[in-house]
C-alpha cells in the first residue's frame, strides 16, 4: 500500500489525534477529538471523522485511494484471538478494534502499542536515530514502553515485548522508610507494578504516603525545585526506582538509547539523576546507554502510529 502520504492515529483516554506526514515526516495536518469515555461505538466513529476529514483537506475525494493509517493504542491485540488486551482505557479490552477500524475505514489499518509507535518514531528520525535497538518509555498517566530495532517495532512471538510498566519493581528496598513491599494495588490485579510507582499518579501518591498531603505531580516537582525537603526525598525515590527499572531493561536488552515520553518525562533533573544511579543494577563495569527525553515530545505517538507503514 505505497504512498506518499501516511495517516496516524493516537488514541489516548482524554483525546483522539490524527496527523498526516510526508515522505520525510513532515506534518501535513494534525487535528483532535475528545476520547468518547467509557463508549467503544463512539470511538470507532471519532476514529472515522478525524480520517474522513483528513482525506479531505487533503484533497482526496471519496471513491479515491485510501490512505494507509496506523493507531497507536494503550494496549495491544492477541495474536490468538485478534481481540484487545491490557489497556488501560479498559473499554477496548476485549473488542475486535483492528477487525472493526478496517471495516468501518475500508482499508488495511496497522494497530500497535502506543509506546512502540513512540519508539519508532523516535527511532526513525527523533532521539534514538541512528541506534540500530531504541527502548521508548511512556511515563505518563500509566506507563507503557516499546521496542524499536532497525527503525521497526518489535512485538515479539506473544506480542507483549516491552510490556515493562507491568512487571515488578526490581531490587525492592526492604527499609521502611521506602515503602515498598508488597507495593500498590494496580489495575491489572497485582501489586507492585512499576506502573503504580513511576506513572505520574504513582509519583503522587507515593509523596502523599509520606508526607500526608496529596498534590499533583507537577506541584511535587514544583516545590522539589522550590526547595521543599520533602519534595526532594520524594523525587529522589523516584529516581531511584526509575534506575532500578531501566537498569533491568539495559540487563535484559542492552538498547543503545533509551527514550522517555510521557509527562513526567519533562522533568529535567531524571536525565542526570538516573544515568548516576542505574550504574549500581546494571550487570557491567560501565553503562554506555543514553537517557533522552522524546525528540518529538508529545508528537511521537501519533508520528510513530503514520510510520508503521513506513518501508
Amino acid at each position: 500500500m505505497a504512498s506518499d502520504i501516511l495517516l496516524g492515529v493516537d488514541l489516548g483516554g482524554t483525546k483522539i489525534e490524527i496527523a498526516a506526514l510526508d515522505a520525510q515526516g513532515r506534518f501535513l495536518l494534525r487535528e483532535r477529538l475528545p476520547t468518547p469515555r467509557g463508549d467503544y461505538a463512539a470511538t470507532l466513529e471519532a476514529i472515522a471523522e478525524l480520517v474522513r476529514r483528513a482525506e479531505a483537506r487533503l484533497g482526496r475525494a471519496e471513491g479515491s485511494a485510501r490512505l494507509p493509517l496506523g493507531v497507536g493504542i494503550p494496549g495491544s491485540a492477541s495474536p490468538v484471538s485478534g481481540l484487545i488486551r491490557n489497556a488501560n482505557s479498559t473499554v477496548l479490552n476485549g473488542m475486535p478494534l483492528h477487525a472493526d477500524l478496517e471495516r468501518r475505514l475500508g482499508r488495511p489499518v496497522r494497530v500497535h502499542n502506543d509506546a512502540n509507535c513512540l519508539a519508532v518514531s523516535e527511532a526513525v528520525d527523533g532521539a534514538g536515530a541512528g541506534a540500530r535497538v531504541v527502548f521508548g518509555v511512556i511515563l505518563g498517566t500509566g506507563v507503557g514502553a516499546g521496542i524499536a530495532i532497525d527503525g521497526k517495532d518489535w512485538l515479539g512471538r506473544n506480542a507483549v515485548a516491552g510490556e515493562w510498566g507491568h512487571n515488578p519493581l526490581p531490587w525492592q528496598r526492604a527499609s521502611v522508610a521506602w515503602r515498598e513491599a508488597p507495593g500498590p494495588l494496580c489495575w491489572c490485579g497485582r501489586q507492585g507494578c512499576l506502573e503504580t510507582w513511576l506513572s505520574g499518579p504513582g509519583f503522587a501518591a507515593d509523596h502523599a504516603t509520606h508526607t500526608g498531603r496529596r498534590i499533583a505531580a507537577q506541584d511535587v516537582v514544583a516545590a522539589m525545585r522550590a526547595g521543599d525537603a520533602a519534595a526532594r526525598a520524594s523525587f529522589t525515590r523516584y529516581c531511584d526506582r526509575l534506575a532500578r527499572g531501566l537498569a533491568h531493561v539495559v540487563n535484559l536488552l542492552d538498547p543503545e538509547v533509551i527514550v522517555l515520553g510521557g509527562g513526567m518525562s519533562n522533568v529535567r533533573e531524571l536525565y542526570d539523576e538516573v544515568p548516576r544511579r542505574w550504574g549500581a543494577w546494571v550487570f557491567s563495569d560501565s553503562v554506555q546507554t543514553r537517557l533522552c527525553g522524546a525528540a518529538h515530545g508529545d508528537s511521537s505517538g501519533v508520528r510513530g502510529a503514520a510510520w508503521l507503514w513506513r518501508g
